[in-house]
């Protein structure tokens, strides 16, 4: 498995994702049901970020991300 995975496109698909989670319609509900989607988006868009933010490699079979968290200047 190893052997065949894209680092880069993996990454591609996690920015894929955050952008999805975004443009995502919530559907027609209200109250505490719509509190937790929303809660539930926020948590997934983040989530799927910050692997979109990753730089990644594979070496020797082990996959390392990584992300810098700290905040931007300016």
């Amino acid at each position: 498995m190893a052997e065949e995975l894209d680092v880069d496109a993996m990454i591609t698909r996690f920015r894929e994702r955050a952008q999805a989670v975004k443009q995502r319609n919530l559907p027609p509900v209200a109250g505490p049901e719509r509190s937790r989607l929303v809660e539930q988006a926020q948590t997934d868009f983040r989530d799927f970020a910050i692997v979109g933010d990753a730089e990644g490699s594979l070496e020797d079979g082990i996959l390392t991300l990584r992300v810098d968290l700290r905040p931007k200047d300016g």
